[in-house]
């Protein structure tokens, strides 16, 4: 038996939809908050889900990198880890988004956003890391 794209197409897209809802609920961060944190003993473990190059480009110190497409595969370090709150962050927030969706549905429970992103956080004057850690 053959599916017809007219009947995977609802699945796929009512997929997207149920893990855009997981993704949006939660809890967020500000750049402010999440940086008056670097400096402390339990910082936040900061994710950043962008490529490789947006990254060496520039990233908050401290942040670890996994690209967003690589969290099916990469992601059961940051799901293990369930005494830290996580901070994932891309340049805008799609790629963010997702992957808390990808993170929740793995078990990790504590997710945060950073609000504004990269780009919001570069708005602010904050501090950067360019290059590899």
């Amino acid at each position: 038996m053959t599916l017809s794209p007219r009947l995977i197409r609802p699945v796929i897209g009512g997929s997207i939809l149920v893990l855009l809802a997981m993704a949006t609920s939660g809890d967020s961060i500000t750049a402010k908050n999440l940086k008056s944190q670097l400096g402390r003993k339990n910082v936040p473990l900061i994710v950043d889900v962008r490529s490789r190059s947006e990254y060496l480009y520039g990233h908050i110190p401290g942040a670890i990198h996994l690209p967003f497409w690589s969290l099916l595969w990469r992601h059961a370090p940051i799901a293990q880890d369930q005494q830290r709150q996580t901070v994932i962050y891309c340049e805008h927030g799609p790629r963010a988004v997702l992957a808390r969706a990808l993170l929740s549905m793995v078990g990790k429970g504590d997710v945060a956003l950073l609000e504004g992103h990269m780009s919001g956080w570069r708005r602010a004057g904050l501090p950067q890391r360019s290059g590899a850690k």
